[in-house]
């Protein structure tokens, strides 16, 4: 995009971004006695529209708006690739799962990606990979062929997981800008220590460490898988002489709240955006606002269904961007 679109891409992202919840919101929602009020007064702030929805049917709504609007300002939806692929690597893992057990994907595709779910569904049926993006086909070709020979569903997972982290990262790479950069070295590193935690947890050995993670430039993954198999306490070790020294408590508690160190911490980080006006940055810091907003009331819904106090639902809050 020219610099003048950005300019107007910015302006209304401005204006967006009067309209996002902010941690005084979240702790109205929190007071709420139930889900029904909770959905009342996210009414009250414009979520929703005039039908009656469930709380899934209104966080779909939400993101359908939420990307709706970034293809009004956007014209180029591929510098936002980094973004929707994800949800491409989980639709070629629905799609061959779903192929492989002869059950239908009604329900598990995620929209907002870049390829049509129905596209790789078809693709993946009739073994047509290179109807498929280059980005996908290798993953889906070695994924198929792994869950065909040995019925191991996590190995399927693993493989298509780690193509997506090496997409991702590969896109940062390939990006001028210092926020995407940062996005994707976060995202991946993120997992990597999510990947080494659960290991370590489960006993994996190193073999299967190495072909889960992906390389970064904020992390050895070779030094983080060695850590894995020695245990938890050499991950923190590992972790402490890292620029994630500061996740290590939060990791200590567990890995819902090492997520939600991520997501906090990524969100300090963007919200200098605010005022830069000519690059794609301030778009970049807003969808990400909006989709820890969604995370949010999603965590508020979730614990007054399950009646969780309203400490122990606070407790796994992400920071909101304004």
């Amino acid at each position: 995009m020219q610099q003048d679109d950005y300019t107007y891409a910015v302006a209304r992202i401005r204006f967006k971004e009067t309209k996002l919840l902010s941690d005084a919101d979240l702790d109205a929602l929190l007071g709420a006695k139930d889900t029904d009020e909770v959905m009342r007064l996210l009414q009250d702030k414009g979520w929703g529209d005039s039908t009656d929805l469930s709380p899934d049917e209104l966080l779909n709504l939400e993101e359908q708006k939420l990307w709706g609007f970034v293809s009004e300002i956007i014209s180029d939806m591929s510098e936002l690739e980094f973004l929707l692929v994800p949800n491409d690597f989980h639709n070629l893992k629905v799609a061959i799962k779903c192929i492989t057990r002869d059950i239908k994907p009604d329900g598990l595709f995620l929209t907002n990606s870049v390829c049509d779910p129905d596209m790789v569904y078809e693709a993946i049926k009739s073994r047509d990979y290179n109807a498929l993006p280059v980005f996908l086909q290798g993953a889906a070709q070695s994924a198929m062929t792994a869950l065909l020979q040995t019925s191991d569903g996590q190995l399927c997972d693993i493989i298509v997981d780690k193509a997506c982290m090496e997409y991702v990262y590969s896109l940062g790479k390939k990006s001028d800008n210092e926020i995407i950069r940062l996005y994707c070295e976060l995202y991946v590193a993120s997992a990597d220590i999510k990947i080494a935690v659960r290991s370590a947890n489960t006993r994996k050995k190193a073999d299967f460490l190495r072909r889960a993670m992906a390389p970064c430039d904020s992390i050895d993954v070779e030094k983080l898988a060695n850590a894995a198999v020695d245990g938890h306490e050499a991950i923190m070790d590992y972790i402490s002489g890292t620029q994630y020294r500061g996740a290590a408590d939060a990791i200590e508690s567990s890995m819902s709240a090492f997520e939600k160190w991520c997501d906090d911490y990524l969100t300090d980080v963007m919200k200098p955006q605010k005022w830069e006006p000519f690059s794609i940055g301030p778009i970049v810091a807003y969808i990400v606002a909006r989709q820890n907003e969604m995370k949010a009331v999603r965590m508020i819904l979730s614990g007054k269904v399950s009646h969780l106090s309203d400490e122990t639902i606070k407790e796994r809050l992400r920071s909101m961007y304004v």
